[in-house]
């Protein structure tokens, strides 16, 4: 036990644990956002937005999260740009995705970039992260949890309709712009600490086994969704470290379960 407890206290090992805790307990809210505004095809053109920002990054030899972070903003208002509203966006983002990939190709042969050094960007382990990644990640959790309480009645509306969103004053175009900036902010800084790997386990997956039994509204779905992120990161990367395994797989693997457990507990649920 006593080799466990200093094993978890190793510095690498105590800032991957912080990281997947502060990870785990806010970014299901990003999630509840993306999977209520049916963008999850926003997360793939994020990822191809990555791939982008690196080879440019690469190749100009400007400093990396900056520039994917920009690269990543600016697709996202070209997306929006094309997409009139919430049911074209999955298309928009598609095209995005496409020009943003073909441009990442083009750049990597003429500027001789290595196509496996902006690829590597998608991986990320909680192992080999540093004091700034983890404070990134800190602040990124503290916007998220910021943003929603501050406009919680606006994206509650927006969540529920659009025209009654507008009917009470709400600029609906402007707030749904911005949204998005914040989700993709969040998840194009996430993916390039994390990986994109990581992220879908602490993104996605949580919010789909809150889904399951959240029957109270809207501020419990963003809450029970944070508590299993949490329980998700807390339980995979305690089990990652006692048993040796990669800490990104065990915790999906985790995420993984709690969705089929609540799966497991709805269908009971309905056939009692």
């Amino acid at each position: 036990m006593r080799d466990y407890l200093g094993l978890l206290l190793l510095a690498p090992i105590l800032r991957g644990f912080l990281a997947m805790l502060a990870a785990g307990s806010t970014f299901p809210i990003c999630g509840v956002m993306v999977l209520r505004l049916d963008l999850v095809p926003i997360r793939y053109m994020l990822m191809h937005g990555m791939i982008l920002g690196g080879a440019i990054s690469l190749a100009l030899s400007l400093p990396l999260v900056p520039v994917t972070a920009l690269v990543n903003i600016a697709l996202v208002l070209l997306m929006m740009s094309f997409g009139k509203n919430q049911r074209s966006y999955s298309g928009a983002g598609a095209a995005t995705m496409v020009l943003s990939m073909a441009a990442a190709s083009v750049l990597t042969h003429v500027a001789d970039v290595p196509a496996k050094d902006t690829l590597s960007l998608l991986w990320g382990s909680p192992f080999a992260l540093q004091r700034g990644d983890l404070v990134t990640l800190a602040l990124l959790g503290i916007l998220l949890v910021a943003y929603v309480t501050l406009h919680l009645r606006t994206i509650l509306a927006i969540f529920f309709s659009r025209d009654v969103a507008r009917s009470l004053g709400i600029k609906v175009r402007q707030e749904e712009t911005f949204l998005v900036l914040v989700i993709a902010l969040v998840v194009a800084l996430a993916m390039k600490i994390l990986g994109a790997f990581l992220i879908d386990a602490l993104l996605l997956l949580p919010v789909l086994s809150a889904s399951k039994t959240s029957r109270r509204g809207m501020k419990q779905l963003f809450l029970t969704s944070c508590l299993f992120g949490f329980l998700a990161a807390l339980g995979g990367y305690l089990l990652a470290v006692a048993i040796d395994w990669p800490p990104s797989a065990t915790i999906a693997i985790a995420s993984g379960i709690l969705y089929l457990e609540q799966s497991l507990f709805q269908k009971r649920r309905i056939h009692t």
